[in-house]
């Protein structure tokens, strides 16, 4: 088994600190996306869509998406359970990890995406003022977030999960094209401390 990983990229970042939250270690294998190695002829054989992270089993099967390799990470070490546990735990959970995914995380990527010029060969064509849109979007997801963390100490409640690891790496990442939390969103600022000071954060 090995991860097909990329560095300081959003979603495999994701994968590492679910990895690290439930202690398991497994190899890592680097893909440089700088040098588009996640379009190579090798790898796209391996996971067609050309996206990292991707997951290989020892049987060959290739598993992508961060979510599904999270999840299978979670069918083969339940504990600690970052999925939720009953029935309604799962449900919440998958919802508030949908609401920051398509959210926050997303307004932050589209936001990096089309400013940076780092992207400016993957991100064809480069929209500015879409970038300036998602900025708006992101700190409207923020403000969305800190009403939630109002009221409860992690994302969805009293118990840290995926949905934690997915705002984490979103509000992190947000460095790059030049978001910040608003410093009236007291509640956000103290949650990212508090996940910040996790062992997994240095995934």
């Amino acid at each position: 088994m090995k991860l097909y990983d990329a560095g300081r990229a959003p979603n495999p970042r994701r994968v590492r600190i679910f990895l690290a939250e439930k202690g398991i270690t497994i190899p890592l294998v680097a893909i440089d996306m700088a040098k588009m190695e996640h379009k190579s002829a090798d790898f796209t054989a391996k996971n067609p869509v050309q996206r990292i992270p991707a997951l290989e089993l020892d049987d060959g099967t290739v598993i992508s998406e961060s979510v599904a390799i999270c999840r299978y990470f979670e069918e083969t070490h339940p504990e600690p359970a970052l999925f939720g546990k009953s029935a309604k735990e799962r449900a919440v959970i998958e919802m508030w990890n949908r609401r920051v995914e398509l959210g926050l995380f997303n307004s932050v990527a589209t936001a990096f995406r089309h400013s940076h010029p780092f992207m400016a060969e993957m991100e064809k064509p480069q929209i500015p003022a879409w970038a300036e849109a998602n900025r708006d979007k992101a700190i409207d997801n923020m403000r969305m977030l800190d009403e939630q963390l109002s009221r409860h100490r992690f994302v969805t409640g009293e118990t840290y999960s995926i949905a934690d690891i997915t705002c984490q790496v979103a509000v992190d990442f947000m460095k790059l094209p030049k978001l910040s939390i608003p410093d009236d969103c007291i509640n956000l600022i103290r949650w990212h401390g508090l996940v910040s000071a996790r062992p997994s954060a240095s995934a």
